[in-house]
């Protein structure tokens, strides 16, 4: 693959994102690869644990500005594309019948939020950071938000995206948006296995469905986060802040200092 690398342990596969070029950032295909490996442990009877993580000390970045830039996914149309694409893979880590565990050790940001908190477990080091920086950008975590407010709860979610200050791991536990935490992640994840191979798969597909129908992504929600995320990657200001990252790798506040 070219973005993840992937490696069956059995009831485990275990994904690494694979863009240290780009801070593991998210593209078309990235999102390709991965509905692939979900597909992947699905098709497999033994699987039980899905998990994420990356490599450098990042875990992921969301969105690449550089690569929307060069393929022109900032026109309306493929803003509008790209945002239902990704809200669509949060919603899979929500839905596929396995248990999705992503293990963070180092900085995770924008998009990379969501994956986790779409996660049904996070596991991180204490060095782990999770920020939101898409106001920096002028932007919003508009596909983000519907599953970090279900994760935690709608006021620091909502503190997170108007400070776009990174939160430190032990605070990130402390608002359950980490489940554990732990600079080794394998003994963790050991007892999850041990614990998951006593039950079934068709039950493990059951708990996902019954429990995310307790805190449904409504239609409307779908719509109203698509929308404001096109609608806003449309805008001169954040193409033009975009354009001047993947151009010169200035950051919007760095060029305004």
């Amino acid at each position: 693959m070219e973005t993840l690398r992937v490696r069956d342990d059995g009831d485990v596969l275990r994904v690494v994102f694979d863009r240290p070029h780009r801070q593991n950032a998210i593209n078309d295909v990235l999102l390709a690869e991965l509905h692939a490996v979900l597909d992947r442990a699905e098709r497999s009877p033994d699987c039980r644990i899905v998990t994420l993580s990356g490599d450098g000390g990042v875990f992921c970045t969301g969105m690449d500005f550089a690569d929307a830039t060069s393929t022109g996914a900032a026109t309306d149309d493929l803003a509008e594309r790209g945002g239902r694409q990704f809200l669509g893979l949060l919603k899979r880590l929500t839905t596929v019948p396995r248990v999705v565990v992503s293990i963070v050790d180092g900085r995770v940001a924008g998009g990379g939020v969501g994956v986790a908190a779409a996660s049904d477990f996070v596991y991180a080091s204490g060095r782990s950071t999770f920020g939101l920086p898409e106001a920096l950008w002028g932007l919003l975590p508009c596909c983000v938000l519907p599953f970090l407010v279900r994760r935690v709860g709608f006021q620091p979610a909502s503190a997170m995206t108007m400070s776009t200050l990174p939160v430190p791991a032990e605070r990130a536990h402390q608002l359950h948006l980490v489940d554990e935490l732990a600079d080794d992640a394998e003994p963790a994840l050991r007892r999850l296995r041990m614990r998951l191979r006593r039950i079934d798969p068709d039950t493990i597909a059951d708990m996902k469905a019954y429990l995310r129908g307790m805190w449904a992504l409504s239609d409307d929600m779908e719509r109203a986060a698509v929308t404001e995320f096109s609608r806003l990657m449309s805008t001169g200001l954040v193409r033009d802040r975009i354009a001047g990252f993947a151009s010169n790798q200035v950051l919007p506040w760095e060029s305004r200092s």
